[in-house]
Protein backbone atom coordinates (compact mmCIF):
# COMPACT_ATOMS: atom_id res chain seq x y z
CA UNK A 1 0.00 0.00 0.00
CA UNK A 2 2.06 3.12 -1.44
CA UNK A 3 1.34 7.02 -1.09
CA UNK A 4 -0.71 6.30 -4.50
CA UNK A 5 -3.19 4.85 -2.50
CA UNK A 6 -2.69 6.88 0.56
CA UNK A 7 -3.88 9.49 -1.35
CA UNK A 8 -6.82 8.29 -3.07
CA UNK A 9 -7.94 7.44 0.76
CA UNK A 10 -7.67 10.78 1.71
CA UNK A 11 -9.61 11.90 -1.72
CA UNK A 12 -12.15 9.96 -0.11
CA UNK A 13 -12.22 10.98 3.46
CA UNK A 14 -12.81 14.38 1.81
CA UNK A 15 -15.80 12.89 -0.09
CA UNK A 16 -17.34 11.59 3.52
CA UNK A 17 -16.80 14.48 5.16
CA UNK A 18 -18.14 16.69 2.43
CA UNK A 19 -21.09 14.56 2.60
CA UNK A 20 -21.64 14.99 6.51
CA UNK A 21 -20.12 11.11 7.35
CA UNK A 22 -18.18 10.03 9.96
CA UNK A 23 -17.02 6.56 7.78
CA UNK A 24 -17.12 4.50 5.39
CA UNK A 25 -17.10 1.09 4.49
CA UNK A 26 -16.54 0.07 1.04
CA UNK A 27 -16.99 -3.41 -0.01
CA UNK A 28 -17.24 -3.53 -3.66
CA UNK A 29 -14.01 -5.29 -4.78
CA UNK A 30 -12.30 -3.42 -7.29
CA UNK A 31 -13.07 -0.32 -5.47
CA UNK A 32 -11.18 -2.16 -1.91
CA UNK A 33 -8.21 -2.64 -4.38
CA UNK A 34 -8.43 0.98 -5.85
CA UNK A 35 -8.31 2.49 -2.43
CA UNK A 36 -5.97 -0.14 -1.06
CA UNK A 37 -3.50 -2.08 -3.80
CA UNK A 38 -4.46 -5.54 -2.27
CA UNK A 39 -6.62 -8.09 -3.77
CA UNK A 40 -6.67 -9.99 -0.17
CA UNK A 41 -8.85 -7.35 1.52
CA UNK A 42 -12.29 -8.05 1.76
CA UNK A 43 -13.26 -4.96 3.00
CA UNK A 44 -12.24 -1.40 4.17
CA UNK A 45 -13.44 0.94 7.11
CA UNK A 46 -12.39 4.69 6.03
CA UNK A 47 -12.36 7.22 9.19
CA UNK A 48 -12.19 10.85 9.49
CA UNK A 49 -8.79 9.96 11.65
CA UNK A 50 -7.72 6.37 10.10
CA UNK A 51 -8.45 3.82 7.60
CA UNK A 52 -9.30 -0.39 9.14
CA UNK A 53 -8.96 -3.36 6.54
CA UNK A 54 -10.43 -6.46 6.86
CA UNK A 55 -8.37 -9.19 5.30
CA UNK A 56 -8.48 -12.80 5.03
CA UNK A 57 -5.42 -14.73 6.94
CA UNK A 58 -4.33 -16.65 10.03
CA UNK A 59 -5.71 -15.04 12.95
CA UNK A 60 -2.95 -13.19 14.64
CA UNK A 61 -2.08 -9.51 16.25
CA UNK A 62 -3.39 -7.04 14.06
CA UNK A 63 -0.67 -5.37 11.32
CA UNK A 64 -0.18 -1.55 10.50
CA UNK A 65 0.40 -2.02 6.27
CA UNK A 66 0.78 1.82 4.64
CA UNK A 67 -1.76 3.48 6.64
CA UNK A 68 -4.54 0.55 7.09
CA UNK A 69 -4.71 -1.12 10.20
CA UNK A 70 -5.23 -5.22 9.18
CA UNK A 71 -7.60 -6.91 10.73
CA UNK A 72 -8.16 -10.65 10.35
CA UNK A 73 -11.23 -11.94 9.63
CA UNK A 74 -12.44 -15.02 11.71
CA UNK A 75 -13.60 -18.02 10.25
CA UNK A 76 -17.87 -17.59 9.84
CA UNK A 77 -17.85 -13.92 10.05
CA UNK A 78 -18.52 -11.44 7.31
CA UNK A 79 -15.51 -8.90 6.89
CA UNK A 80 -18.06 -5.94 6.54
CA UNK A 81 -19.83 -6.53 9.92
CA UNK A 82 -16.74 -7.02 11.53
CA UNK A 83 -15.33 -3.43 10.33
CA UNK A 84 -19.10 -2.35 10.68
CA UNK A 85 -18.60 -2.79 14.76
CA UNK A 86 -15.61 -0.65 14.58
CA UNK A 87 -17.84 2.55 14.67
CA UNK A 88 -20.40 1.94 17.03
CA UNK A 89 -22.93 4.79 16.64
CA UNK A 90 -21.48 7.06 14.10
CA UNK A 91 -23.08 8.26 10.44
CA UNK A 92 -21.66 5.49 8.58
CA UNK A 93 -21.99 5.56 4.90
CA UNK A 94 -22.04 2.31 2.23
CA UNK A 95 -21.99 0.99 -0.35
CA UNK A 96 -25.34 0.11 -1.44
CA UNK A 97 -25.65 -0.83 -5.18
CA UNK A 98 -23.18 -3.99 -3.46
CA UNK A 99 -24.92 -5.26 -0.39
CA UNK A 100 -27.82 -7.57 -0.12
CA UNK A 101 -30.71 -6.59 1.50
CA UNK A 102 -29.34 -9.02 4.65
CA UNK A 103 -25.98 -8.04 4.23
CA UNK A 104 -26.96 -4.32 4.45
CA UNK A 105 -29.40 -5.57 7.91
CA UNK A 106 -26.80 -6.98 9.68
CA UNK A 107 -24.19 -4.21 9.05
CA UNK A 108 -26.62 -1.32 10.74
CA UNK A 109 -27.35 -3.74 13.56
CA UNK A 110 -23.62 -3.96 14.24
CA UNK A 111 -22.79 -0.16 13.85
CA UNK A 112 -26.06 0.21 16.32
CA UNK A 113 -27.53 2.96 13.91
CA UNK A 114 -31.20 3.00 12.61
CA UNK A 115 -30.16 3.45 9.02
CA UNK A 116 -27.13 4.11 7.26
CA UNK A 117 -26.25 6.46 4.05
CA UNK A 118 -25.52 5.66 0.93
CA UNK A 119 -22.21 5.99 -0.62
CA UNK A 120 -23.66 6.05 -4.03
CA UNK A 121 -20.43 5.38 -6.67
CA UNK A 122 -18.66 7.86 -4.70
CA UNK A 123 -15.25 5.41 -5.26
CA UNK A 124 -15.99 4.60 -8.81
CA UNK A 125 -16.16 7.97 -9.96
CA UNK A 126 -12.88 9.11 -8.49
CA UNK A 127 -11.65 5.86 -10.32
CA UNK A 128 -12.46 7.10 -13.49
CA UNK A 129 -9.64 9.72 -14.05
CA UNK A 130 -6.37 7.23 -14.20
CA UNK A 131 -2.67 8.11 -12.83
CA UNK A 132 -0.10 7.12 -15.25
CA UNK A 133 0.62 4.09 -13.53
CA UNK A 134 -2.85 2.62 -13.98
CA UNK A 135 -2.52 3.84 -17.77
CA UNK A 136 1.15 2.26 -17.99
CA UNK A 137 -0.64 -1.11 -16.73
CA UNK A 138 -3.42 -0.92 -19.31
CA UNK A 139 -0.95 -0.48 -22.15
CA UNK A 140 0.79 -3.73 -21.13
CA UNK A 141 -2.37 -5.03 -21.03
CA UNK A 142 -3.31 -3.91 -24.67
CA UNK A 143 0.34 -5.19 -26.06
CA UNK A 144 -0.37 -8.70 -24.32
CA UNK A 145 -3.50 -9.07 -26.40
CA UNK A 146 -2.06 -7.43 -29.47
CA UNK A 147 0.83 -10.19 -28.97
CA UNK A 148 -1.99 -13.35 -28.36
CA UNK A 149 -4.35 -11.75 -31.43
CA UNK A 150 -1.74 -11.57 -33.70
CA UNK A 151 -0.01 -15.11 -33.01
CA UNK A 152 -3.29 -16.76 -33.40
CA UNK A 153 -4.36 -15.09 -37.01
CA UNK A 154 -0.99 -16.86 -37.66
CA UNK A 155 -2.49 -20.20 -37.23
CA UNK A 156 -4.74 -22.23 -38.70
CA UNK A 157 -8.41 -21.63 -38.61
CA UNK A 158 -10.75 -23.35 -41.07
CA UNK A 159 -12.30 -25.91 -39.14
CA UNK A 160 -11.71 -25.27 -35.69
CA UNK A 161 -14.61 -24.66 -33.17
CA UNK A 162 -15.08 -21.17 -31.98
CA UNK A 163 -14.66 -22.36 -28.22
CA UNK A 164 -11.20 -23.55 -29.07
CA UNK A 165 -9.90 -20.39 -30.15
CA UNK A 166 -11.20 -19.00 -27.59
CA UNK A 167 -9.76 -20.95 -25.08
CA UNK A 168 -6.42 -20.64 -27.22
CA UNK A 169 -6.39 -17.04 -26.73
CA UNK A 170 -6.61 -17.25 -23.18
CA UNK A 171 -3.68 -19.25 -22.86
CA UNK A 172 -1.82 -17.16 -24.98
CA UNK A 173 -2.31 -14.14 -23.30
CA UNK A 174 -1.48 -15.82 -19.91
CA UNK A 175 1.98 -17.41 -21.63
CA UNK A 176 2.95 -13.04 -22.60
CA UNK A 177 2.14 -12.37 -19.06
CA UNK A 178 -1.49 -11.54 -18.19
CA UNK A 179 -3.07 -12.37 -14.91
CA UNK A 180 -5.79 -13.72 -16.52
CA UNK A 181 -8.11 -12.64 -19.66
CA UNK A 182 -10.08 -9.62 -18.42
CA UNK A 183 -13.30 -11.22 -19.66
CA UNK A 184 -14.05 -15.19 -21.63
CA UNK A 185 -12.61 -14.43 -24.56
CA UNK A 186 -15.60 -14.13 -27.62
CA UNK A 187 -15.55 -16.05 -31.09
CA UNK A 188 -18.17 -15.67 -33.85
CA UNK A 189 -17.97 -17.49 -36.59
CA UNK A 190 -20.30 -16.86 -40.32
CA UNK A 191 -23.79 -15.56 -38.46
CA UNK A 192 -22.24 -15.52 -34.92
CA UNK A 193 -20.04 -13.06 -36.06
CA UNK A 194 -20.10 -8.80 -35.66
CA UNK A 195 -22.33 -9.49 -32.10
CA UNK A 196 -21.18 -8.38 -29.29
CA UNK A 197 -22.59 -10.80 -26.75
CA UNK A 198 -22.18 -13.90 -28.61
CA UNK A 199 -20.60 -16.89 -26.67
CA UNK A 200 -17.40 -19.03 -28.39
CA UNK A 201 -19.54 -22.20 -29.19
CA UNK A 202 -19.32 -25.22 -30.86
CA UNK A 203 -19.55 -23.76 -34.56
CA UNK A 204 -16.76 -24.52 -36.88
CA UNK A 205 -14.98 -22.18 -38.74
CA UNK A 206 -15.28 -22.01 -42.57
CA UNK A 207 -13.91 -21.29 -45.63
CA UNK A 208 -15.50 -17.35 -46.42
CA UNK A 209 -16.78 -16.88 -43.08
CA UNK A 210 -16.56 -13.56 -41.33
CA UNK A 211 -14.68 -13.49 -37.87
CA UNK A 212 -15.19 -11.56 -34.85
CA UNK A 213 -12.77 -11.99 -32.37
CA UNK A 214 -13.65 -10.30 -28.89
CA UNK A 215 -10.47 -10.42 -26.09
CA UNK A 216 -8.73 -8.61 -23.55
CA UNK A 217 -5.92 -9.24 -20.85
CA UNK A 218 -5.60 -8.43 -17.24
CA UNK A 219 -2.37 -7.13 -16.62
CA UNK A 220 -1.80 -6.26 -12.59
CA UNK A 221 -5.90 -6.19 -12.24
CA UNK A 222 -6.29 -3.31 -15.02
CA UNK A 223 -8.14 -4.70 -18.12
CA UNK A 224 -7.84 -3.66 -21.78
CA UNK A 225 -10.35 -5.02 -24.25
CA UNK A 226 -10.67 -5.08 -28.31
CA UNK A 227 -12.15 -6.73 -30.78
CA UNK A 228 -11.68 -7.35 -34.77
CA UNK A 229 -13.51 -8.86 -37.52
CA UNK A 230 -11.57 -10.66 -40.56
CA UNK A 231 -12.69 -13.28 -43.08
CA UNK A 232 -11.51 -16.77 -43.52
CA UNK A 233 -10.37 -17.18 -47.43
CA UNK A 234 -8.44 -15.85 -50.33
CA UNK A 235 -10.65 -12.85 -50.52
CA UNK A 236 -13.88 -11.22 -49.35
CA UNK A 237 -16.77 -10.91 -50.52
CA UNK A 238 -18.22 -7.29 -51.71
CA UNK A 239 -20.76 -7.46 -49.11
CA UNK A 240 -18.64 -8.10 -46.27
CA UNK A 241 -15.80 -5.40 -48.08
CA UNK A 242 -18.36 -2.71 -47.72
CA UNK A 243 -20.01 -4.09 -44.59
CA UNK A 244 -16.65 -3.82 -43.11
CA UNK A 245 -15.99 -0.38 -44.75
CA UNK A 246 -18.81 1.22 -43.28
CA UNK A 247 -18.35 -0.02 -39.94
CA UNK A 248 -14.76 1.07 -39.98
CA UNK A 249 -15.59 4.59 -40.59
CA UNK A 250 -18.13 4.89 -37.93
CA UNK A 251 -15.75 3.67 -35.31
CA UNK A 252 -13.65 5.48 -36.41
CA UNK A 253 -15.33 8.85 -36.21
CA UNK A 254 -16.35 7.75 -32.83
CA UNK A 255 -12.59 7.29 -31.53
CA UNK A 256 -11.92 10.88 -32.92
CA UNK A 257 -14.78 12.44 -31.13
CA UNK A 258 -13.62 11.35 -27.68
CA UNK A 259 -11.84 15.20 -26.42
CA UNK A 260 -10.91 16.51 -23.15
CA UNK A 261 -13.96 18.76 -22.44
CA UNK A 262 -16.31 16.54 -25.06
CA UNK A 263 -20.01 15.22 -24.32
CA UNK A 264 -19.98 11.67 -22.92
CA UNK A 265 -23.10 11.35 -25.91
CA UNK A 266 -20.46 12.74 -28.80
CA UNK A 267 -18.95 9.80 -29.81
CA UNK A 268 -22.16 7.08 -29.47
CA UNK A 269 -23.62 10.13 -32.09
CA UNK A 270 -20.44 10.35 -34.23
CA UNK A 271 -20.84 6.64 -35.16
CA UNK A 272 -24.42 6.87 -35.57
CA UNK A 273 -23.91 9.80 -37.89
CA UNK A 274 -21.76 7.44 -40.06
CA UNK A 275 -23.88 4.64 -40.08
CA UNK A 276 -27.08 6.40 -41.10
CA UNK A 277 -25.44 7.65 -43.68
CA UNK A 278 -24.61 4.57 -45.36
CA UNK A 279 -28.02 2.95 -44.16
CA UNK A 280 -27.42 1.19 -41.66
CA UNK A 281 -29.25 0.51 -38.24
CA UNK A 282 -27.45 1.79 -34.65
CA UNK A 283 -24.36 0.01 -34.05
CA UNK A 284 -25.34 -3.74 -33.11
CA UNK A 285 -28.80 -4.31 -31.53
CA UNK A 286 -30.68 -1.06 -31.93
CA UNK A 287 -32.30 -1.29 -28.91
CA UNK A 288 -28.86 -2.03 -26.83
CA UNK A 289 -27.15 0.78 -28.80
CA UNK A 290 -30.09 2.97 -27.37
CA UNK A 291 -29.12 1.64 -23.78
CA UNK A 292 -25.62 1.62 -23.88
CA UNK A 293 -24.15 3.43 -26.91
CA UNK A 294 -20.63 3.02 -28.12
CA UNK A 295 -18.57 2.25 -24.33
CA UNK A 296 -17.42 2.73 -21.24
CA UNK A 297 -14.71 3.57 -19.20
CA UNK A 298 -12.05 0.00 -18.31
CA UNK A 299 -9.49 -0.27 -15.35
CA UNK A 300 -10.06 -2.26 -12.81
CA UNK A 301 -13.12 -3.55 -14.47
CA UNK A 302 -14.80 -3.53 -17.71
CA UNK A 303 -17.20 -1.42 -17.63
CA UNK A 304 -16.48 1.06 -15.98
CA UNK A 305 -17.74 5.19 -15.32
CA UNK A 306 -17.99 6.93 -17.82
CA UNK A 307 -20.45 5.26 -20.00
CA UNK A 308 -20.49 6.37 -23.60
CA UNK A 309 -24.14 6.34 -25.03
CA UNK A 310 -26.57 9.18 -26.46
CA UNK A 311 -28.75 10.01 -23.18
CA UNK A 312 -25.24 10.25 -21.15
CA UNK A 313 -24.88 13.40 -19.45
CA UNK A 314 -21.04 14.48 -18.30
CA UNK A 315 -17.57 15.49 -20.05
CA UNK A 316 -14.64 13.29 -20.58
CA UNK A 317 -11.40 14.50 -18.51
CA UNK A 318 -7.71 13.97 -19.21
CA UNK A 319 -6.57 10.19 -18.43
CA UNK A 320 -9.80 8.62 -18.33
CA UNK A 321 -9.60 5.03 -20.48
CA UNK A 322 -12.36 4.06 -22.40
CA UNK A 323 -13.46 1.29 -24.64
CA UNK A 324 -14.93 2.43 -28.14
CA UNK A 325 -17.35 -0.31 -30.16
CA UNK A 326 -19.10 -0.27 -33.61
CA UNK A 327 -20.77 -3.40 -35.23
CA UNK A 328 -23.53 -3.87 -37.55
CA UNK A 329 -24.84 -7.67 -37.94
CA UNK A 330 -27.10 -9.02 -40.98
CA UNK A 331 -29.48 -11.46 -39.53
CA UNK A 332 -28.65 -15.20 -41.15
CA UNK A 333 -25.41 -13.91 -42.95
CA UNK A 334 -22.81 -12.02 -39.91
CA UNK A 335 -21.33 -8.94 -39.33
CA UNK A 336 -18.17 -6.50 -38.15
CA UNK A 337 -17.85 -5.38 -35.13
CA UNK A 338 -14.61 -3.26 -34.32
CA UNK A 339 -13.69 -2.09 -30.62
CA UNK A 340 -10.77 -0.56 -29.33
CA UNK A 341 -9.95 0.41 -26.25
CA UNK A 342 -7.79 4.32 -25.84
CA UNK A 343 -6.94 6.77 -23.10
CA UNK A 344 -8.31 10.40 -23.62
CA UNK A 345 -5.88 12.83 -24.44
CA UNK A 346 -5.64 16.67 -25.02
CA UNK A 347 -4.97 17.77 -28.77
CA UNK A 348 -1.81 19.21 -27.92
CA UNK A 349 -0.95 15.91 -26.51
CA UNK A 350 -1.85 13.88 -29.87
CA UNK A 351 -4.82 13.22 -29.06
CA UNK A 352 -6.52 10.08 -28.27
CA UNK A 353 -3.73 7.29 -27.27
CA UNK A 354 -4.80 3.80 -28.82
CA UNK A 355 -4.12 1.53 -26.45
CA UNK A 356 -4.73 -1.65 -29.04
CA UNK A 357 -2.97 -1.93 -32.08
CA UNK A 358 -3.81 -4.86 -33.69
CA UNK A 359 -4.88 -3.58 -37.28
CA UNK A 360 -8.16 -3.29 -38.65
CA UNK A 361 -7.93 -3.57 -41.88
CA UNK A 362 -10.14 -6.47 -43.34
CA UNK A 363 -7.64 -9.13 -43.33
CA UNK A 364 -8.31 -12.49 -45.42
CA UNK A 365 -6.81 -15.21 -43.16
Amino acid sequence: MGEAHAERRDRMRERCSAAGLDAALVTQPANVRWLTGSDTVAALLLTRDGAEAATAGPTGAPESDGGCRMLTVPAGTDPAVLLAAHCRGRTLGVEEHHLTVARHRAVAEAAAVEQLRDLGHAVEQLRTVKDEEEISCLRIAGEIADQALGELLESILIGRTERHLAMELERRMVDHGADSAAFPPRVGAGDHSGRADHSSGDRRVEDGDFLTVALGACYRGYRASATRTFVVGLSPADWQSELHRQVFAAQRAAREALTVGGGYDEADRAAQRVLGAAGQPLPGDAAMAAREGVGAGVGLEIGEEPHLGPLELGKLDNRVPVTVGVGVCIPGRGGVRIEDTLVVRPSEDGGPELLTITTKELLAL
